[in-house]
């Protein structure tokens, strides 16, 4: 429901995709329409990765939550006292989570939980993790060029029919990412608050402050929360890319353009 949102983040993943093939490759098989990518069929390997350069992050496997919660080691790592809110890692990590079907919840796992368990192989997680960590570090590269920071972010990764691992899903997009503008870091970490970033969160923080919203009614959003959501999308796809969003107008409705571009996969 939020304006261009589904063009731009496909977008973004592909901008991404493009850039980071060399290091392993995706998906991806062709983009019929600016909403839309055809990929393979991938069997998704059952480990979330999520690679992180900083201590950030609210929600309960964040390495910032568990830190304010007396927590050291953490995901097969150690880190030292003394760290603050939002605060740069000696090094990226990986902090591994299950990946859950059906409605479970993610839950945090070290590299020895995921063999012993039978996630993955050795040798996958092997190239799971060293790939992890080369893609972020090709992000952060690009990002910074750009004036930003790639805080953290998530990768799945599948095997297609011969087994061979791909990157699958999305990649460096707001929605899979955390980003913040590089030139308020500094001056917001010595103060101790949330380093400026894209706020996609609108809609969420606005029902949030009127309801609950996992048991309560939903309130009617207003169009200009609708409108500021779009366009920090729009600012979002701008600043990491570096190129002019241009919104796809053709066709009577995104949905029909779609389902125009789609038919020759379906005759």
């Amino acid at each position: 429901a939020i304006p261009y949102k589904g063009q731009i983040l496909t977008q973004i993943a592909r901008f991404w995709f493009d850039r980071t093939a060399d290091i392993l490759p995706n998906h991806v098989l062709s983009y019929p329409d600016p909403n839309v990518v055809i990929g393979q069929r991938l069997t998704i390997l059952p480990v979330e990765v999520v690679v992180r350069g900083y201590l950030a992050g609210s929600t309960s496997t964040s390495v910032l939550t568990q830190y304010k919660q007396g927590q050291r080691a953490m995901y097969g790592h150690v880190l030292p006292d003394g760290m603050r809110d939002n605060q740069i890692l000696a090094r990226p990590i990986i902090t591994p989570t299950s990946k859950a079907f059906d409605g479970d919840h993610d839950a945090p796992l070290t590299a020895s939980d995921i063999l012993s368990q039978g996630l993955l192989t050795a040798v996958q997680w092997d190239e799971v993790s060293t790939a992890a960590l080369a893609l972020f570090a090709r992000g952060q590269q690009m990002a910074a060029e750009r004036g930003l920071i790639l805080v953290d972010t998530k990768y799945e990764f599948g095997t297609d029919q011969n087994g061979k691992v791909l990157i699958a899903d999305e990649i460096h997009t707001p929605d899979s990412s955390r980003y913040w503008i590089a030139s308020g870091y500094e001056a917001a970490f010595e103060r101790g608050t949330r380093p400026p970033s894209f706020d996609k969160d609108v809609i969420r923080s606005w029902v949030a402050a009127r309801c609950d919203p996992y048991h309560d009614p939903l309130p009617e959003i207003p169009a200009e929360m609708i409108g500021a959501t779009s366009a920090v999308y729009v600012q979002a796809y701008e600043a990491i890319t570096g190129q002019t969003f241009v919104p796809d107008l053709s066709g009577d409705t995104v949905l029909d353009r779609v389902r125009t571009a789609l038919q020759p996969y379906f005759v």
